[in-house]
C-alpha cells in the first residue's frame, strides 16, 4: 500500500517497555484494522501515558477488576472501556505482564478508509459534514471510526484484525506534552503528571479541558 511507504510492521517489543517511553513514539504511528466494512487506517497525532500502581489519574491506580484487567496481561493488546455512558475508548497496552500500562488513543489523522470512518461518524444526522480533522478528534471519535466496542476489549495487534505500523527510521517526532485531559485529583496535576503527547501542528489535536475538581 502506497499509504505505508516508510513505515514497517511493529513487533510486540515495541509495547513491552515503559509507557513513558512508548507514549512519545506512538506519535506519528498508523493504527489499522480491517473488518466487514473494509480497512480503516489512523495516524495518531495524539496520546496519553497512564502508569497503574503509580498514577492516581488511572483506571488501574487500585488494582484489577474485571473493567480494567486487559491492563494487567502483555502488552500490544487493546484495552477498550465504556466511558461517561456514551463513547468508547481505545488504548495500547505496555510494559510487562501484571503491569497495568497503557496509552490512550486521544486523536489521530484517518489516513486510510476514510469513507468508511465517515460514515460511522456521521451515523446520526448532521447539518454540516465533518471535517476531516475532526473524523477521529478525541478518543471517542477515535474509537468510533474504527468502528469499535467493548468486544474488541483484549484484541491482540499481532493476529486477527489489527495492524500497528512504526516509522522506518525510528526517528521520534517533536512534540508538545502536557496535563491530561479531564483528569480530576492528583493525577491531572501538570507538574507530576505532563503525560499528554500530542503534535503540535496536528489539527486533529483535541482541545485541553481540565478535570472536574473533586469533591
Amino acid at each position: 500500500m502506497t499509504l505505508l511507504t516508510g513505515f514497517h510492521l511493529a513487533d510486540r517489543g515495541f509495547f513491552s517497555r515503559e509507557v513513558l517511553d512508548v507514549a512519545p513514539e506512538i506519535l506519528g504511528c498508523i493504527l489499522q484494522r480491517t473488518d466487514d466494512d473494509g480497512t480503516v487506517a489512523i495516524q495518531i497525532t495524539e496520546v496519553e501515558a497512564y502508569a497503574g500502581e503509580r498514577d492516581p489519574g488511572a483506571h488501574t491506580y487500585r488494582g484489577k477488576t474485571n473493567r480494567n484487567k486487559t491492563m494487567f496481561g502483555p502488552a500490544g493488546h487493546l484495552y477498550c472501556y465504556f466511558i461517561y455512558g456514551m463513547h468508547h475508548a481505545l488504548n495500547l497496552v505496555t510494559g510487562q505482564p501484571g503491569q497495568p500500562y497503557g496509552c490512550l488513543i486521544r486523536a489521530g489523522d484517518v489516513m486510510g478508509g476514510i469513507d468508511i470512518a465517515r460514515t460511522r461518524r456521521e451515523s446520526r444526522p448532521r447539518k454540516v459534514p465533518l471535517l476531516d480533522s475532526s473524523l477521529a478528534r478525541g478518543p471517542g471519535c477515535v474509537a468510533q471510526s474504527f468502528g469499535v466496542t467493548l468486544t474488541n476489549d483484549g484484541d491482540d495487534l499481532f493476529g486477527g484484525q489489527w495492524k500497528f505500523f512504526v516509522p522506518e527510521d525510528g526517528v521520534v517526532l517533536p512534540h508538545r506534552t502536557g496535563p491530561r485531559v479531564g483528569v480530576s485529583g492528583a493525577g491531572g496535576d501538570a507538574t507530576n503528571f505532563p503525560w499528554r503527547y500530542w503534535l503540535p501542528d496536528a489539527s486533529s489535536v483535541s482541545t485541553y479541558k481540565p478535570g472536574r475538581p473533586q469533591p
